[in-house]
């Protein structure tokens, strides 16, 4: 029994094609979006090969948006059964794969090239009985469209039931150091613990991304979060070189916590998440390691009202009056923003 780290874009999507191409048995995978060739032609050749393959896809985003159309034709198209993810979540944004029942992939990751290649990501393999099985239980549940309980001894991290609760105690437990990356802190509960940590020493180094990444509708939570933390103490910086879309937590060098989740509301209590909590030496010292290297290739965020009108006029000219931070606020603006960058909300949050 192993766990083992991936990590994006150094280690490349080999080690994941290397997984699929190890399957005699069987593949499970639930992905919010499945676009990369590479790791297409590997699932397609385990079908062809008489591996039993079955994919969850996340049919369309709040938006109406659908983005898994053509990778769904070239699946079914290959005789792959294809469903989409259980409708009892607004969008269902875990990203896993299981292989023969036997190891299973938690991803930060989507199965788009550009998180292959550009952007900051994990993903955690383990071979661990209890999560494997919990991973396989879930699918069987979201595919039949059943009631999935993790239950209180819940091994995996999941929303929306136990997710804001173990992320809270994990926040909780850390004693000297949190080091977080995540495009999104905008949940007020985990806000308040981040808080209650600086207020008892724990250092904290956040990475997220520049502002306008977020969503019109979720600057003013997305800022004011970021805000209070730096206020208290917290270093608030912004990956330099690659995007960030990892969502990971790192306290102490000792524990941390992989997967789909942001650290936002929707994400804790509408939407099919998974996460995983590991401490094995191996995977915490290559986690710190990196992370380490992206702290130091890293500029702090600025978001100091100048920095902030800089930063939106340029991408969000219409959001700036929302923060506060114009004198003369136009109430017209907000909505438009939207429509005229909505090629922000591709990036956003996935």
């Amino acid at each position: 029994m192993h766990r083992s780290l991936i990590v994006l874009p150094d280690d490349t999507g080999q080690p994941i094609v290397d997984a699929i191409a190890a399957a005699k048995e069987s593949l499970r995978i639930k992905m919010f979006l499945f676009s990369d060739p590479g790791l297409l032609a590997a699932v397609i050749a385990a079908q062809q090969r008489g591996v039993k393959v079955r994919v969850m896809l996340n049919p369309a985003r709040r938006s109406g948006e659908v983005e898994n159309k053509k990778s769904r034709q070239a699946l079914e198209d290959a005789g792959v059964e294809v469903a989409d993810s259980n409708p009892a979540f607004d969008i269902t944004h875990e990203k896993s794969l299981v292989i023969d029942g036997e190891t299973a992939l938690v991803h930060s990751l989507n199965w788009e090239t550009k998180n292959l290649t550009e952007t900051r990501d994990y993903a955690v393999v383990t071979s661990h009985r209890h999560e494997v099985d919990e991973i396989v239980e879930c699918f069987d549940a979201d595919w039949k469209r059943e009631k999935f309980d993790p239950g209180e001894d819940s091994h995996l991290i999941w929303c929306n039931t136990n997710g804001r609760n173990r992320v809270a105690r994990f926040i909780d437990a850390a004693t000297e150091s949190l080091l977080l990356q995540n495009e999104r802190y905008q949940d007020e509960v985990i806000i308040e613990r981040l808080v209650r940590a600086t207020r008892r020493g724990v250092k904290l180094h956040i990475l997220a991304r520049p502002m306008h990444f977020l969503k019109a509708g979720k600057l003013v939570e997305g800022v004011e979060g970021l805000r209070i933390l730096q206020d208290l103490g917290a270093k608030v910086h912004r990956l330099k070189g690659l995007k960030l879309h990892a969502k990971m937590m790192l306290a102490d060098g000792q524990r941390a916590i992989i997967g789909s989740i942001n650290l936002a509301p929707g994400s804790f209590d509408s939407r099919r998440e998974l996460a995983i909590e590991v401490h094995d030496e191996p995977v915490i010292k290559r986690l710190q390691q990196v992370a380490d290297h992206d702290w130091e290739t890293s500029h702090p965020l600025d978001l100091s009202d100048e920095g902030l009108l800089a930063d939106l006029q340029k991408n969000e000219p219409d959001v700036a009056e929302m923060l506060a931070l114009e004198s003369h606020p136009d109430q017209s603006g907000g909505e438009h923003a939207e429509h005229r960058h909505g090629d922000h909300h591709r990036h956003n949050g996935h």
